[in-house]
């Protein structure tokens, strides 16, 4: 039975997932090697919190129990030995996934899930480097994580129905509704995903129309809540990158290259909201956009 749970990164999918998990019980162990990340981390949790109960969808006793069954810790070793199931959260780059997942082999008990919060990175891949494949599994949830109700659940090669079951059943535990797919590049979310938001940067490179205009005729006109340029903005353009870095390298189709725009604008540090500017500029410290920007091609 899984009570213990270990999340591994801080940021934004980590705190949100070490935020779901603590408000249905569950006892949580957020780790980051960086203390002052973790500190931000908990008044992010405070913070969202303080959000639900403004909404009524949850008391004031509620949010202190859910802080409860918060610890942090800045060590990977002793902050997932007593874990039934570690959650990896940190940063969409493979080579430090791998690392962390050799570790988690090393540190973890020998019958807990390993499960990772990728977003587009091969589950086999990872669970090759550990000696536990049938316990390594996809557990994808959406930004924000306390309101997202899928959680995409990806099973590698070698994982097994029992793992399978329990991370879908462990989803609905925090109802949420678990959709299960196999292990090919992006899933379903981001191959589906990025592709449009690639060509909705396609369209705003070769100068079809602007960003308050590609993003209103989506949103109008296909019933989007969030247009693909806002979207994007709002997971990082930084993370879009990488993942269509992803479904080009692993399916090898042209249709997966990242538009040159996305990848200047990356390389000139202006990724998102999370930076204060991508394809809108945004107000300090806040994702409520204030204007839509305009681009050149250089």
């Amino acid at each position: 039975m899984i009570k213990n749970i270990s999340v591994i990164g801080s940021g934004t999918m980590g705190n949100g997932i070490a935020h779901t998990f603590a408000q249905f019980g569950y006892s949580v162990n957020l780790i980051d090697i960086n203390q002052e990340a973790l500190d931000k981390a908990l008044q992010t949790i405070t913070k969202n919190l303080d959000r639900q109960i403004g909404k009524g969808t949850l008391t004031e006793e509620q949010k202190v129990e859910t802080l409860k069954h918060i610890i942090t810790s800045t060590s990977v070793e002793a902050g997932v030995k007593h874990a039934d199931l570690v959650v990896e959260a940190a940063t969409e780059n493979l080579d430090l996934k791998l690392k962390i997942f050799k570790d988690l082999d090393s540190f973890a008990p020998a019958d807990a899930i390993l499960a990772s919060n990728t977003s587009s990175i091969s589950i086999t891949q990872i669970a090759a480097v550990t000696n536990r494949g049938d316990k390594i599994i996809g557990m994808h949830f959406m930004n924000p994580v306390p309101v997202m109700k899928l959680v995409e659940v990806i099973r590698g090669y070698q994982t097994s129905d029992e793992t399978t079951k329990t991370i879908m059943s462990l989803s609905e535990s925090l109802h949420k509704t678990p959709v299960e797919v196999n292990d090919y590049p992006g899933f379903v979310a981001n191959r589906i995903l990025m592709p449009m938001i690639n060509e909705a940067i396609y369209t705003l490179y070769e100068g079809v129309a602007g960003v308050y205009e590609i993003d209103t005729v989506m949103k109008l006109g296909m019933a989007h809540p969030m247009g693909p340029l806002q979207l994007a903005d709002f997971i990082g353009l930084d993370v879009c990158l990488a993942i269509l870095k992803v479904l080009h390298d692993g399916f090898g189709n042209p249709k997966y290259a990242p538009c040159p725009l996305l990848v200047n604008m990356v390389a000139a540090g202006k990724k998102g909201a999370k930076t204060g500017e991508g394809f809108y500029t945004y107000t300090s410290g806040s994702k409520d956009l204030i204007v839509a920007n305009k681009f050149k091609k250089s």
